[in-house]
């Protein structure tokens, strides 16, 4: 941008000299204009896309004021939304404010569920469309040959849907921010050694890596227990583990299997659930992942602590976990837990 505005800024700079002022609009402009500036658009090819959407009034009062701003050169691509016939410093001011941009933010954790509705509502459409979609056109979306083709998942695009800001406009389709979004985890991933990662831990492959992770994510009240969920998690998977042979005992996923959120689940309705997915009947991970994790839980999964942890209790309910290494001392956590009004 910094290259060819200044270009574009020589440009206005000798049309100045010789025709006065580019013309320009005077204000903030009105009503509601959404632009996208597609990646490696310049300073003069925003300015053109301003024009034509008639956001500015031209193309060189842009570059100008593009050149004058300070934040100016750091316009990136992206959905706006503008207004119409705004004055060039006025556009450019609000182009490199972030709250202009027309965003989807996925938080970390968030579940498939939840991101296909968030799509519905932001596009605009039916309940339920984007899920459908997604169902349909899960092969087609960019999956990686590692991920499991295992027949119990519940959803193959978990995992998958990483958790950022996306551009949208009115016209974007729901399987097109599902690809982006895809893509975009492909590419985190791809930064980290998950082979090496699963070999370490002795995990079947990358994809249980991702499911460790958000595991990690949805147990983990605050980033600095991420590593130690992330090693209860490794500690009670090893087969010389005699405290819970094995399961994992977590209700992020037995809340995962039901879609709901629930603190106090009763055993009873735990053991009587023999679904892939309840770590309390079934031992070791889950078939999938039950959320799609964020970079400190997937840094958290492929580097663990090593101090011996196999127990937590959230013992405020919602905000404060607490780690143990012994049962005695998981009893102790847990009565602070019940002692809870």
């Amino acid at each position: 941008v910094g290259g060819l505005g200044g270009v574009g800024y020589v440009g206005y700079s000798f049309y100045k000299d010789k025709f006065g002022s580019a013309p320009d609009y005077s204000g903030s402009g009105s009503g509601s204009v959404e632009v996208e500036i597609p990646k490696g658009a310049y300073g003069y090819d925003i300015g053109n896309i301003l024009k034509k959407q008639g956001v500015v009034k031209s193309v060189d009062a842009f570059v100008s004021a593009q050149n004058e701003n300070p934040k100016g050169k750091s316009i990136q691509a992206g959905v706006y939304l503008l207004h119409s016939e705004m004055s060039a410093s006025e556009a450019v001011k609000m182009m490199v404010d972030p709250k202009s941009q027309n965003l989807l933010v996925i938080p970390e954790g968030s579940r498939n569920a939840a991101v296909y509705e968030k799509i519905d509502a932001k596009l605009n459409l039916k309940k339920g469309t984007t899920k459908g979609i997604a169902k349909s056109k899960a092969s087609d979306l960019g999956l990686p040959d590692w991920a499991s083709k295992n027949k119990d998942i519940k959803d193959p695009l978990e995992g998958f849907l990483y958790p950022a800001a996306y551009s949208v406009t009115k016209e974007t389709k729901p399987e097109a921010i599902l690809e982006k979004m895809v893509s975009r985890a492909n590419e985190e991933y791809e930064k980290v050694d998950l082979v090496g990662a699963a070999k370490k831990h002795n995990l079947d492959g990358p994809w249980q890596v991702i499911t460790a992770a958000s595991l990690v994510q949805a147990e983990g009240k605050t980033h600095d227990d991420f590593r130690k969920m992330a090693e209860v998690i490794y500690n009670r998977l090893k087969p010389t583990n005699t405290e819970t042979n094995q399961y994992l005992q977590f209700d992020s996923s037995f809340n995962y299997l039901n879609n709901q959120s629930k603190i106090n689940i009763g055993l009873a309705e735990i053991r009587k659930n023999k679904d892939p997915y309840n770590t309390y009947t079934q031992r070791g991970l889950t078939p999938g992942p039950i959320g799609n994790p964020g970079n400190e839980a997937l840094a958290a999964a492929l580097n663990p602590t090593k101090d011996g942890w196999i127990y937590f209790v959230a013992t405020d309910g919602q905000h404060k976990t607490e780690f143990a290494k012994t049962y005695d001392e998981f009893l102790k956590l847990k009565d602070k837990f019940d002692a809870i009004d």
